[in-house]
Formats: C-alpha cells, sequence, structure tokens
C-alpha cells in the first residue's frame, strides 16, 4: 500500500526510461488497484503489468473486491495471489487461494502464488509441512499443461520487510522443495517449468546470492522496488551468467 497515482506514475515512467534497452530479464510491476491504469500508460513497453490481489468472481455484488476481468481490461497479465498479508490480515485460506489461482488462469492472467512460514513455524521445524499443503492447495485445480503458466513466490513470512532475509542456501533448500512437492502434484517434467521466486528483504546487496541458486528463478520484490534507482540496481546486480 504505497504510491498515490501520481507518485506511480513517476515510478514507472522512471523505471521505463532506465529499461528503456533492457532485455535479459522480465519486469512486472504490481501497483495498487488506484494506480494500474496509471502505471499501464507510464510503464513503456519493457515492464508487464500485475495487481496485488483481486476476488475470483467475474463480476457480482461484492462491494469493495475487483474481478479477474477488471484487471485484464486495465492490461494486467498477472495477479499476486496468497500473499501472507492477506492470508494474515484478511484470513484468506488455502481454499481461496486455490479459486484464485483458477480464476486467473481462466482469464489468462499469470498467477503469482506467495507461500511461507511465519517464524514460529520455522523454529518449530515445520517450514515443509506449512508450505508443502500451501503449494499442494495452490497447485490443486491447475492442469499439466498449465504448468508453466504459474509463478509461486516463496516468501518466508519472517523476512518480509524486516530487513531480515533468509540466506541463499535456505532459501534454495525450500524453493527445491517447493518444485519437488510441485513434482508430486503435477509432475517433475511440468514442475521444471514453473518459474520459482524468492521474496523478503531482496536487495541490491543480495539478490546475485539467489539468483545463483539453480532452483530460484526470480525475486518478488517489496522494498527495494519503491525507487527508480534502487530497483534499477537491483535488476543490474541480478544478472548471473547462465540464467
Amino acid at each position: 500500500m504505497h504510491k498515490t497515482t501520481g507518485e506511480a506514475r513517476a515510478l514507472a515512467s522512471g523505471l521505463a526510461q532506465k529499461l528503456a534497452d533492457f532485455t535479459w530479464a522480465e519486469v512486472v510491476l504490481c501497483p495498487p488497484a488506484t494506480s494500474i491504469a496509471t502505471v499501464a500508460e507510464a510503464r513503456g513497453e519493457k515492464i508487464g503489468l500485475g495487481a496485488q490481489n483481486f476476488y475470483w468472481e467475474q463480476e457480482g455484488a461484492y462491494t469493495g473486491e475487483i474481478s479477474p476481468l477488471m484487471l485484464t481490461d486495465l492490461g494486467c497479465t498477472y495477479v499476486i495471489i496468497g500473499h501472507s498479508e492477506r492470508r494474515g490480515y484478511f484470513h484468506e485460506t488455502d481454499e481461496d487461494v486455490a479459486k484464485k489461482v483458477r480464476a486467473a488462469l481462466d482469464h489468462n492472467l499469470c498467477p503469482i502464488v506467495c507461500v511461507g512460514e511465519s517464524l514460529a513455524q520455522r523454529e518449530g521445524n515445520q517450514v515443509e509441512a506449512v508450505v508443502g499443503a500451501q503449494v499442494k492447495a495452490a497447485l490443486s485445480q491447475v492442469s499439466r499443461e498449465e504448468a508453466g503458466k504459474v509463478v509461486i513466490a516463496y516468501e518466508p513470512i519472517w523476512a518480509i520487510g524486516t530487513g531480515r532475509s533468509s540466506s541463499a542456501e535456505d532459501a534454495q533448500a525450500v524453493i527445491g522443495f517447493i518444485r519437488r512437492t510441485a513434482g508430486q502434484v503435477l509432475g517433475e517434467a511440468e514442475a521444471a517449468l514453473i518459474r520459482i521466486q524468492y521474496g523478503g528483504s531482496v536487495k541490491p546487496e543480495n539478490i546475485n546470492q539467489y539468483m545463483a541458486q539453480p532452483d530460484i528463478d526470480g525475486a518478488l520484490v517489496g522494498g527495494a522496488s519503491l525507487s527508480v534507482e534502487q530497483f534499477t540496481q537491483l535488476l543490474e546486480a541480478a544478472i548471473v551468467e547462465g540464467k
């Protein structure tokens, strides 16, 4: 919940200028709903557009919600689903996440599905139980043919906005587990097509460490994406040979 529409326009247009010749990775901005149309106009040709949330119904008496049809009408091709803040503050369940994943795919939106454990769950050796259940639920309504249209973001809750971040090795261990779990649901070949990101206090100083890991395909960036300079520095620092 950052940036007025004017601030969002300045950020998107600033990034569009910086990334005019950027080709090596896909970059997507997911602004608050109030700024989606503004960012759509200001983002340039190299930057994709996504939303931070939506409701799974196409239309109806759901006051305050936004439908997948509304998002695609604005030019969105991505939507974040099941962020820990949605799960925690707004009590979204694994079942809700599964419905949203299905609705996203039905409307040609690529779901960025967030999974992750709390500090208490990590210290209680529950990481695989918690994250595994989230992954299985999220993929429960996805066909094998749709595997390549799904992105999963591993965001340990204790690392979001805290300045603390999972080590690259720990992140790789969990993300490797996520890929194996996806393989159990959809098949190993299909799981290899799923892009899996790391998120949680990702900065220019540490992004390269994560991108060097074999199963980490990208990053879901929070605070570092709010500054044109910092986000550009992060993208430049993320280049890893062979990825």
